[in-house]
């Protein structure tokens, strides 16, 4: 994989956005998800096996959308057994780090009454899980053992199928090993769009999360004031803060995992040693990848420089690599997960932090996939002694023309009630 240097020599937010220019935008599918939207919304499944018959199955005919439990349980069985335990302890860790972000009620007492914050999942939710250059058993996981963590009763799986009309049956094992209740054969626009309305045989979900393509992604947010969504994920992107003191290859080998995810993707190292990145370049370079990914190596002036880089680009995910390098840990705040002295491709799988992460920088404002993806944060309100809230606030309501808002509140105070 060829690698190029550059020098931190200006600011480090202007190098972050010359950095994310290096992946050109995706094209507008805007008005042609809105036309899937739409035919699927008034035809339903018609329309859903109509469009996997055209993008999916290349014009053979679509098997049924739902997998039935039998195949599910055929697929689990077939599933080689190393490859089955990777997915069981995936999903135990994954539930685990989930209901670690689950809050109890939370009561905050006032003189005369009381507000309650608390949180419920949502009823059904649905898990997306991209096709193409390979089967994601894992972000099965990440998906469903989230939701189940969460408490979601209902979890569904879309994915879609191959030429043959079928799922991959690692695919369709981890589903049954994480807990999934349905799995369906449908992919792009049209799935969610279904998962989003509803058809004859599908029941509307109240959340979609899970990576895709654009296409996907476009439906997301288009549907997104009818379902709740996750965010827009988009291509990967890693980068890794390095002290020269950290081994070589271990770096490397991190960077080229990344890369493995082809077009769109950028991978970045920094460090302040040249002779580390000449070395680390070479490396690179050596390693026989085919892969559309951009990597760039950073030469910076100052670890402090180093750190602001990585605020400003907002990384999905931070290496922090070597001792001064993970000394930057607790001042980070822009990144979707933070790896200290270890490499990415354990949250990939295994550490039990989720893999589905805010991409493109979009963690300057986004989430990780978690427990509050599928769930509902509300108050409870209880009033004891009305008279100081109602007394305070009546002006407030008037000034803003709402005279019967006042007297809604003053009718409750105490002198002003009736038994």
């Amino acid at each position: 994989m060829q690698a190029t240097i550059v020098e931190g020599a200006e600011a480090p937010a202007f190098l972050a956005a010359g950095l994310r220019a290096l992946v050109p935008d995706g094209e507008s599918v805007a008005d042609a998800v809105a036309a899937i939207i739409a035919d699927v919304r008034a035809t339903g499944e018609q329309a859903v096996l109509r469009y996997t018959k055209r993008h999916d199955t290349g014009g053979r005919e679509p098997l049924p959308l739902r997998v039935t439990r039998t195949e599910l349980t055929r697929a689990r069985a077939a599933l080689d057994p190393a490859v089955a335990a990777g997915i069981e302890l995936a999903t135990r860790n994954v539930e685990r780090v989930a209901r670690a972000g689950l809050h109890p009620d939370r009561e905050v007492a006032f003189d005369g009454h009381a507000v309650t914050v608390r949180e419920t999942p949502v009823h059904r939710a649905a898990v997306y899980v991209p096709g193409g250059r390979a089967p994601y058993p894992s972000t099965v996981v990440m998906g469903v053992a989230t939701a189940r963590a969460a408490g979601v009763e209902q979890v569904a799986v879309c994915t879609p199928p191959g030429a043959d009309g079928e799922v991959n049956p690692v695919i369709l094992a981890a589903c049954e090993l994480a807990g999934a209740h349905e799995v369906y054969r449908m992919g792009g626009a049209q799935g969610i769009a279904a998962l989003a309305h509803g058809t004859d045989q599908i029941a509307p979900v109240d959340v979609i999360v899970g990576p895709g393509n654009l296409y996907v992604q476009e439906a997301k947010r288009q549907l997104s004031g009818i379902v709740g969504i996750d965010s827009f994920a988009g291509p990967s992107d890693m980068l890794a803060i390095a002290d020269p003191r950290y081994p070589l290859e271990p770096l490397a080998l991190d960077l080229l995992a990344q890369a493995e995810h082809g077009a769109g993707t950028i991978v970045v190292a920094v460090s302040t040693d040249a002779a580390f990145l000449e070395a680390l370049a070479s490396r690179l370079a050596a390693e026989p990848l085919e892969t559309a990914a951009v990597c760039r190596l950073v030469l910076a002036p100052t670890y402090d420089y180093a750190l602001a880089l990585a605020e400003a680009f907002a990384p999905e995910h931070l290496e922090l690599l070597g001792p001064l390098a993970e000394q930057l840990a607790a001042a980070v705040t822009r990144s979707g997960c933070v790896f200290i002295g270890t490499g990415t491709a354990f949250g990939d799988y295994v550490a039990g932090s989720n893999h589905t992460l805010p991409t493109g920088g979009a963690a300057r404002f986004a989430s990780t996939l978690g427990p509050h993806s599928f769930r509902r944060v509300f108050t409870e309100v209880r009033i004891a002694t009305a008279d100081a809230l109602a007394r305070a606030a009546a002006p407030l309501a008037r000034a803003e023309g709402f005279e019967c808002h006042a007297r809604s509140m003053e009718a409750r105070i105490g002198e002003n009630q009736h038994p």
